[in-house]
């Protein structure tokens, strides 16, 4: 199922935006391109929400007939608790992590303990613990933690472009982790090079404009046939004002889903 996520509207949600858009605004935006999954992940204000504040937020989701996937970073058992009672009341049966959080970066031998831990709260909440590739962890390491964990509720959410900061290749990434995808982030990516030609910068890219090759990743995942959510986000460098990093912004979500709604 495509979907959108919080970093689809990265500068619109932001203060640098006129008016920043709201959880609730970011629904209606993504009804209104005719999509029915969202991802709130790494939204700061999630945390900071009252009880009836969250539980307006779920009730306008199921009102707009949105399906709703949780992310953060970390997985102190108490955090992710936090966010399985989060999941219950938005009906959320996804959540996104990261091994390492904002303070704690566990051993590996630690974090398979904490994998462990949290199986049986998974298994009661009906919720499946998707860990993102990214570039402070090896492909292969976050893969291990993931089969020894033993669990069908912990799996892999699968970010290509996070890892070539670390020089693995995107296509390894994906062959690497492919049997353990159960969530997918969307978004391109590519060099440019620096002004003065003193080296590159590594960010985002329209979609079907950079290097990522989401064929591949489609043939070799085959999202469609497992039934894996394929979220869509963006980096997108600020293009010196609100209102054409916004309009980009906006152009680049439509780019990418007129781009995977072309995949068969």
């Amino acid at each position: 199922m495509i979907g959108l996520g919080t970093y689809a509207f990265f500068w619109a949600h932001s203060e640098r935006a006129p008016a920043p858009l709201s959880l609730i605004g970011a629904f209606e935006a993504t009804r209104e391109l005719d999509v029915d999954l969202f991802q709130i992940c790494d939204y700061a204000p999630l945390t900071e929400m009252s009880d009836r504040e969250v539980r307006d937020a779920a009730r306008a989701a199921r009102e707009l007939g949105l399906r709703i996937e949780l992310g953060t970073k970390g997985i102190d058992t108490a955090h992710l608790e936090r966010f399985l009672a989060l999941a219950e009341m938005f009906d959320a049966t996804l959540l996104r992590s990261m091994v390492f959080g904002p303070d704690s970066r566990p051993s590996l031998d630690e974090a398979g303990a904490l994998l462990r831990d949290i199986r049986s709260s998974l298994d009661t909440a009906g919720v499946t613990l998707a860990l993102e590739t990214y570039e402070q962890i090896a492909t292969a390491d976050l893969v291990r933690l993931v089969r020894d964990a033993d669990s069908p509720r912990i799996g892999v959410c699968l970010d290509p472009a996070n890892v070539v900061a670390r020089l693995e290749p995107p296509r390894a990434c994906v062959e690497e982790a492919a049997d353990l995808v159960v969530d997918i982030h969307v978004k391109d990516f590519a060099f440019d090079r620096q002004p003065g030609w003193v080296g590159f910068t590594y960010s985002g890219a329209r979609m079907g404009e950079g290097l990522h090759d989401y064929r591949h990743l489609v043939d070799t995942v085959r999202p469609r046939q497992r039934g894996i959510s394929e979220i869509v986000e963006h980096w997108l460098p600020w293009q010196g004002d609100p209102e054409t990093t916004i309009r980009t912004e906006r152009d680049w979500t439509r780019a990418t889903l007129d781009h995977l709604r072309s995949i068969e």
